[in-house]
Order: C-alpha cells, then structure tokens, then sequence
C-alpha cells in the first residue's frame, strides 16, 4: 500500500490539442521553427492504493481509454528528446489530483489514496539550451507552478514543521519615534508613517498591549484599500493639467467630461468631481442615452413622436399634463359615427 506508482497519460493524436496548439505557439511566438514534434503528458503519482483499485482506477479514473494513452513508470520519450516536468508550488490548489483522489476513493471507500499531479512536456528537434529555457519559461507561470525533476519519489506523505509562534513587535507602544521610523521603513508598509503612529497610539491607548506582525500586515491591507476608495471618492477642486506631450488631448477630454457632466446632473447639487465620477461618466452617458433611445423607440411605436432625451426628462417630473382641443389627442379627421334616415320606410 506505501508504493508510489507513477503514470503517464497521453491523448491520442486526434485528440492531442493541446499538444499541436503548445507547438504551433513554440513555432509563431517563439520562433523557433526547427521544433518536429511536442507531447504533453499528465503525470500521475500515486499512493496508498491496492493493486485492484489501481487496476480500475487506471482506465476509469486517470484515462478514457478512446482517446488516452496510458504509460506505467517509463516516459515513453526517445533518446535526444527534450524532457520537464511542471507541477503546482506547495499550498497551490492541485484540482486534478484532488479529484483523481475524490474518484478513487468511490471505487474503494476504504482506502485514502494520495495522489500528486505534474504535466510533462516531450521536445523532438534541434534545440538549444538556451531555446530550451525559453519554452520552459515560456510554459512554466512562476506565479503558481514551478518546474520538478524526473525522479519517482519514495512518498507522498507530506511532513510540515510546526510553525513558530508569530512574532510580536516587543516594546512597540513605547518606541521612541525614531526607532518607530526604523522599524516602519523595515515593512515597507502602503500606509504612510503618520498612519502608523497612529497605530502605535492605538494599541498603547486601547489594546494595552504590542501588536504581532499578522496584525500589522492585516492592518495595512485594509488600510491600503481604505485609502484608495477614499482617494476615487475626495472632491476635486482644482485641477491642474501639466504641460506635455498629451497635455491638450487631455485638456479636451476633461473639458468634454465637465460639459457631459453638466447634462447628465443638470438640477442637482449632490454630485461634485472626484476621480470616480471621472472614471464612470461615460458609462452614465451610454446608460442614460440608451434609455433615451429605448423610450424613444416605445413612443414611435405608439404613434409619438420624441424631440430629445430632455423631453422625456422633463415629462419623468410633470406632475399635471393640460391637452389642446382637438388634433392633439384626437386625429383631426371627421368620421361617420351613426346614420338617423327619416322619412324612409323599409
């Protein structure tokens, strides 16, 4: 039960796009033209798993046999071919590993397989090494993944340290300001210093006690993000275009900004320039013109005719409509309502 078994999985050539779209991307974006051929594997270790589990699971669970290739152990790559390996960095989500053990364990509820994940890349052609490195960097995103070696390894069980206790800013709340300082540029923190003496009159004041680092970053964090809502939402007074390059268009568009502003808000005084109204006012614009236009659209279907969206504005306000005599709410045309015939017998 303690046997990592390694598996490789292949689509079939029909089946592998990935495979042919790594290549084409390889050729046009790299520009490397001399790569002939490139497979993409899933790679599978597994363990705690019986041997009849691991037989079902092999064409159920990590295959579909129409369209997979299966390879147990040995990488079926040929001498010259370029191989790696890419997996998911420590605490990174491995959502196919973790789904392959979800559906082992539905075959055998009595066992709890570990299983790891990686997906290995198979280069035929002429390649440097300095080509090489490029489609690694290339395929490899450093945010999330990083690239693995070949070796099986004995386990999957994996053994964490127990952390240290987090670190408490000891004598914070009666720093002098000058070692304050020091130890503020040290956390290359987004509030500003004032920000955080701030803090440290607080938990002198308040807490009675020292802030622990997780506090400090958390609190910056949020503090972070408070700043920038309230910076998109700060009236703005004067503005002040410097010149330059693109200081004309610019000077148009705020200008043509202030003039929209000026229709869209016309009537009232609880809206002031700010960048958050700078950022949406286009938006406004559509939105409200679109309106216009589906209004618009719904009086001419009913036989009316709309001058402009500041009718339909004002008419939103009316709170009495007063109608002229006839034409304006008749159609001006006589009819023949009844006939009284007199004298006539039938």
């Amino acid at each position: 039960m303690g046997l990592v078994r390694r598996i490789y999985v292949e689509k079939k050539a029909p089946f592998a796009v990935r495979a042919k779209e790594l290549a084409g991307e390889i050729k046009e974006y790299l520009g490397l033209k001399t790569i002939t051929n490139v497979r993409v594997f899933v790679r599978y270790d597994v363990e705690n798993i019986s041997e009849d589990t691991y037989r079902k699971a092999l064409g159920t669970v990590f295959s579909e046999p129409p369209i997979d290739d299966v390879y147990e152990e040995v990488l079926p790559a040929a001498a010259g071919d370029r191989v790696f390996s890419v997996e998911y960095l420590p605490g990174q989500f491995d959502q196919r590993a973790d789904s392959a053990e979800q559906c082992v364990k539905l075959l055998n509820d009595a066992e709890e397989p570990i299983i790891r994940s990686a997906t290995t890349y198979v280069l035929t052609g002429e390649i440097t090494d300095d080509e090489f490195a490029g489609i690694r960097a290339y395929c490899i995103n450093p945010v999330d993944s990083r690239e693995t070696d070949e070796t099986k390894p004995e386990t999957l069980v994996q053994n964490f340290a127990v952390p240290e206790d987090v670190k408490i800013f000891e004598g914070f709340t009666t720093m002098p300001e000058a070692e304050l300082k020091e130890l503020y540029d040290s956390l290359n923190l987004a509030m500003t210093f004032r920000d955080f003496l701030f803090i440290q009159d607080y938990f002198r004041g308040e807490e009675k006690r020292d802030p622990s680092v997780t506090e400090i970053r958390v609190l910056d964090t949020y503090w972070s993000d408070h700043c920038r809502h309230t910076t998109f939402q700060t009236e703005l007074t004067s503005v002040k275009i410097d010149d330059g390059d693109y200081s004309e268009p610019i000077k148009a568009a705020f200008d043509a900004y202030k003039a929209e502003r000026e229709v869209l808000y016309k009537g009232r005084d609880d809206k002031f320039i700010c960048l958050m109204d700078v950022a949406l006012l286009a938006m406004k614009k559509l939105r409200a013109e679109g309106t216009y236009d589906c209004a618009a659209a719904c009086a001419a279907a009913a036989g009316v005719a709309v001058k402009g969206h500041d009718v339909l504005e004002a008419l939103s306000r009316a709170e009495t409509m007063v109608f002229d005599k006839t034409g304006t709410i008749t159609e001006g045309e006589y009819r023949i309502k009844e006939v009284f015939p007199r004298g006539v017998t039938e």
